[in-house]
């Protein structure tokens, strides 16, 4: 591969190599195995895999898989087994079909007792997730693997279980691709969404058009920290690389040998920066365009009046199926903006030739283009939800991501669906609201979060869930600035996924999941991998109170776990108080916490949350227009003692979209008001203004209000903390009104959107 690579993380693969995960030999607990298989029967003995047992092959479709788990023995004990074509009396490990008994696709049978191990499948992607389950049940002793006597009945609950990797952002070597592989069948996902191409690079060799090794491949330099951040800085280093297709086949072939399929995404008509930047005339402006530094949607995409852009993504497709065996082509539809359209003649004239309606539907007449001329080589497309718009592809497969609504409008139009909605399914959000989390790129996903989803949950009974495929999780790199970063991110949210895509519903429990992911601890902990501290930080809820007090309740996850704490902003030891209930705050400070384990020691990290105690906490709060969903935590998070973060994930802000803000608050008497406060957030790029006009006013009967202080200008890209010292006034109620920016305007982020305005804690003293 020809790219600039970060050192490989040689350890990822090692801490998932197959590992015991039983609490001792002999034991009759039953087996920690993640994904959870349907039925688990636990039977005395212990089978002893030694240099002298033999893989018995006796069906010559199942015989690549001998290979596939002589790696794994030969992994863990340096030695190959022998492979034979009968079985002897004893000392085997048979691998073999039997779809007759085993009536569930990609489902197995696994049999363990002191004489054998046998492993029966369906189909060979069945025998192969049996292997899967085996590796997890087994333990290194000396020159021998221990596996515990059982029998596995297993088969899986959707038929699509993916895992997509963005490339294009950041862009990760053939190892770790094949690694990632790995990983993705150690847990039973069937399919690698593979996101190839983007406006901040192409990453796929296509032979018929070199500039896009040479030009689109490359970008100029790579945005420093988050877009949100103004102004934008970068790090001034050319950055780039793609995939030759000759590391494309070996990659296919790899993961074929697992029963994973690769399908590719090739973005259309967006996103499509890179490939103009290295072929001009795709572009409704004919350019000059250049490969996307920085991370965000724009106007420029392929045009859909000029005949030349299909024959060049004809063209690429041709070449992307030649590497690419799947049934399925992805190929994006996404955030496509339709600004060039509108002002392009070519794209004007193709909707008037054949009576479109708008842009909208001129995206459709582009998607179905492509869907015909993929049809007619055989193959069907998968696209982001935005292809509904406009009128849907006829044979197309739905990937829902801006929440269910998509997913439900393609069922009932009788269309396949994976869904894959951001709130749950998107691994570059944040898992922990903890300040040292890495950077993310925003949102807030933890791992229960993830565990808990189901898909269409609302709808079962209503909607034809035979079109529901199955689910995936998206793992999107802007800030995957390493390897061991992208696993971080990835792990373990995938493995709650796996399990939501494989285990039966009725059997799925968080708590039972977090202890057989526990049981993994010591093993990456041995592997040099860190142990994701996240999953047992403590969390908590605030209650404010009437009599203006924050009731913090604090929970962790951490079976027999004590919790100390202190209020003086001081670091917690064993000697802090040992949280019992609820702590009520008072007075204005920061509540620290630490988890203690059963011995006594100190485990992950610090909590601590500070609370701003004033006369507005607890009070009776009415808004005037009802918050977005997004940012609608109620009303009383106006007045909970808690300020919302910088990274707007902790459900501590109100927002609104397009609309303006209102809110009166009730403080139950008549009080003197000496300052007013509150925070706005200002995040351009992310479509997020601060007020136009910001208002404080009182009142003593709730019907008469004064002004007591307004505010027009908001600079800081950010928090801008609203501080008002007002002239002593008698007041029971404050009011709050902010002036929403309303639409954005032309030239910025989002023009033409409703803009957010985000309101925190108003500060009533």
């Amino acid at each position: 591969m020809k790219c600039k690579r970060s050192s490989l993380v040689v350890f990822i693969l090692n801490f998932f190599l197959p590992h015991a995960l039983l609490a001792q030999a002999g034991s009759n607990v039953l087996p920690a195995l993640i994904p959870l298989p349907v039925e688990v029967k636990r039977s005395a003995g212990i089978f002893d895999l030694n240099p002298s047992t033999k893989i018995v092959i006796e069906n010559k479709d199942v015989s690549g898989l001998a290979a596939l788990f002589n790696g794994y023995v030969t992994a863990l004990s340096g030695k190959q087994l022998p492979v034979v074509s009968a079985a002897p009396a004893y000392n085997f490990i048979l691998l073999d079909l039997d779809p007759a008994s085993i009536t569930h696709k990609e489902g197995y049978r696994l049999q363990v007792n002191e004489k054998s191990i046998r492993c029966i499948g369906h189909d060979a992607a069945g025998v192969m997730y049996g292997l899967q389950t085996l590796r997890q049940l087994w333990n290194v002793s000396g020159n021998s693997i221990k596996v515990p006597a059982c029998t596995v009945n297993d088969y899986p609950r959707f038929g699509y279980r993916g895992m997509a990797l963005d490339v294009s952002r950041h862009i990760f070597p053939v190892p770790f691709i094949k690694k990632y592989i790995d990983l993705l069948a150690l847990y039973k996902f069937n399919t690698f969404h593979w996101h190839l191409t983007d406006d901040q690079g192409w990453r796929i060799e296509i032979k018929k058009y070199p500039k896009l090794q040479s030009v689109a491949a490359w970008r100029n330099e790579t945005l420093i920290g988050h877009k949100k951040e103004l102004p934008h800085r970068f790090d001034g280093k050319r950055y780039g690389g793609y995939y030759t297709q000759q590391q494309i086949k070996e990659v296919v072939q790899y993961a074929a040998s697992r029963h994973i399929t690769i399908i590719p995404e090739i973005e259309m008509p967006g996103h499509a920066s890179a490939a103009l930047a290295a072929y001009p005339f795709l572009g409704c402006t004919g350019g000059a365009y250049k490969t996307s530094t920085f991370w965000g949607v724009f106007d420029d995409v392929f045009c859909a009046g000029n005949d030349s852009t299909f024959t060049f993504l004809q063209n690429v497709l041709d070449e992307v199926m030649a590497l690419f065996p799947s049934t399925f082509i992805h190929i994006g539809g996404d955030e496509c903006p339709k600004t060039r359209w509108k002002a392009c003649a070519k794209c004007q004239q193709r909707k008037q030739s054949l009576g479109l309606a708008n842009e909208h539907a001129l995206q459709s007449y582009f998607i179905q283009r492509m869907e015909k001329y993929l049809n007619g080589k055989g193959r069907q497309i998968i696209g982001w939800d935005e292809i509904l718009e406009g009128g849907l592809a006829p044979n197309a497969t739905v990937m829902s991501w801006r929440g269910e609504e998509g997913g439900r409008a393609a069922i009932a139009q009788n269309h396949r669906v994976i869904m894959t909605p951001e709130s749950h399914c998107y691994f570059d959000y944040y898992q922990s609201l903890y300040n040292e989390e890495p950077l993310a790129a925003g949102g807030f996903t933890p791992l229960q979060k993830v565990y808990g989803y189901e898909p269409l949950a609302a709808d079962t009974d209503t909607l034809q869930t035979q079109y529901l495929a199955g689910v995936e999780g998206q793992a999107w790199s802007e800030y995957f600035t390493s390897e061991a970063k992208a696993v971080y991110m990835i792990f373990p949210r995938a493995l709650a996924l796996a399990e939501l895509a494989w285990t039966p519903k009725a059997q799925r429990n968080y708590n039972d999941f977090l202890q057989r992911l526990r049981s993994q601890k010591e093993l990456m902990q041995l592997a040099g991998l860190r142990y994701p501290a996240h999953v047992d930080d403590i969390t908590f809820n605030a209650t404010a109170l009437q009599n203006n007090t924050v009731q913090m309740t604090l929970q962790t996850s951490l079976p027999g776990a004590a919790i100390r704490y202190t209020t003086n902003n001081s670091v917690p030891t064993k000697q802090s108080a040992l949280y019992t209930a609820p702590v009520a705050l008072t007075k204005t400070g920061t509540l620290k916490a630490l988890v203690f384990d059963k011995q006594g020691k100190p485990c992950g990290r610090i909590f601590q949350q500070s609370v701003h105690i004033h006369k507005g906490v607890g009070a009776h709060v009415t808004v005037k227009h009802k918050p977005v969903e997004r940012f609608n935590p109620g009303n009383n998070v106006l007045v909970n003692g808690l300020y919302g973060s910088n990274r707007y994930n902790d459900s501590q802000w109100l927002g609104y979209s397009g609309s303006d803000f209102s809110a009166v608050i009730d403080l139950g008497s008549v009080q003197t008001i000496t300052r007013l406060g509150l925070n706005t957030l200002n995040y351009h790029w992310q479509r997020m203004w601060a007020p136009v006009s910001l208002q404080f006013l009182v009142s003593t009967d709730g019907a008469h209000f004064s002004e007591v202080y307004r505010q027009q200008s908001f600079p800081v890209n950010g928090i801008n903390k609203v501080k008002s010292t007002i002239k002593p006034v008698q007041a029971r109620y404050i009011k709050v009104t902010g002036v929403n920016k309303g639409v954005i305007p032309a030239g910025e982020y989002g023009a033409g959107g409703n803009a957010l305005l985000l309101i925190d804690e108003v500060i009533i003293e």
